[in-house]
């Protein structure tokens, strides 16, 4: 899994061995002495505190959070829909941008919980914690559906279903939630969509964040003579301003309005960013 080259098979190989790696043992421990000692000291420097204080101490938490599970089915349905969502992803965009959104969306759902837990009354003096990858899966899955709205999706018991109303259904479960038991792990939720949202809008406008904050944003290239098809049939790299078009399209009327030449362009252009 993890020298597959998806980005997000590397993704999940790290959660689940983070997973394993502290509650194997805790569990272990549990049965043998009674006490769970890993688990208590992984809750305790490894998840998102809500109080500021403890954050300043802890500070690597905002990135650690989004690698810790609250148990089995915690992991299982988060990598699941990452899995899906992100071989989606992958498929359009290549494999390069999958880590910087998910840590992004993993980061602005921390900004977003430590924001209302310390400035709006109703969660006044509640300390608590965040932990999951359900803030970087939903930028994922946001991001694809806002990309691919028109996609469709087969689910189990009930048949295909088009990525934008899978899309709605996680963000307004997640906002009728911030009233209930997991109000922090449900704006952080919030946090990640709105991210994935964003992103995807600003990548066709030609401004890709992830690839200028990971450092790997190139220049454009520069004209060559190519043959004159309105999107080229160069086997070299398609340029950016082809890719915006395309997925400008993908945007408005869906992948299966594409054409061939459009199709092919996509896909050189995947390849090239695999």
């Amino acid at each position: 899994m993890l020298h597959s080259g998806s980005k997000v098979n590397l993704l999940i190989g790290i959660n689940i061995i983070v997973f394993l790696l502290i509650n194997v043992p805790d569990t272990l421990a549990q049965f043998l002495f009674r006490t769970g000692v890993i688990g208590y000291y992984s809750n305790e420097y490894l998840q998102l505190p809500s109080n500021l204080s403890v954050l300043l101490k802890h500070f690597w938490t905002p990135v650690t959070y989004m690698f810790m599970h609250a148990g089995w089915l915690h992991i299982l349905f988060n990598m699941l829909w990452l899995y899906w969502f992100g071989q989606i992803f992958e498929e359009y965009l290549g494999k390069n941008r999958t880590v910087g959104l998910y840590l992004m969306g993993g980061l602005c759902g921390a900004f977003f919980f430590l924001l209302c837990y310390n400035t709006l009354p109703i969660f006044a003096h509640q300390d608590t914690s965040l932990v999951g990858a359900s803030a970087g899966v939903m930028a994922i899955i946001i991001a694809t559906a806002t990309l691919l709205p028109d996609y469709s999706l087969s689910l189990f018991l009930i048949g295909p279903v088009k990525l934008k109303w899978i899309a709605l259904f996680f963000v307004l479960i997640d906002f009728l939630g911030i009233i209930g038991p997991n109000s922090g792990g449900e704006i952080a939720h919030l946090g990640g969509a709105l991210i994935g949202f964003v992103y995807i809008k600003q990548l066709q406008k030609g401004n890709d964040w992830v690839a200028r904050i990971s450092g790997i944003f190139r220049a454009k290239p520069k004209l060559k003579v190519v043959s004159k098809n309105s999107y080229g049939k160069s086997a070299g790299k398609p340029r950016q301003e082809e890719i915006d078009l395309i997925l400008d399209k993908i945007s408005q009327s869906g992948y299966d309005s594409l054409s061939k030449q459009e199709k092919e362009v996509l896909f050189r252009a995947s390849s090239n960013e695999g």
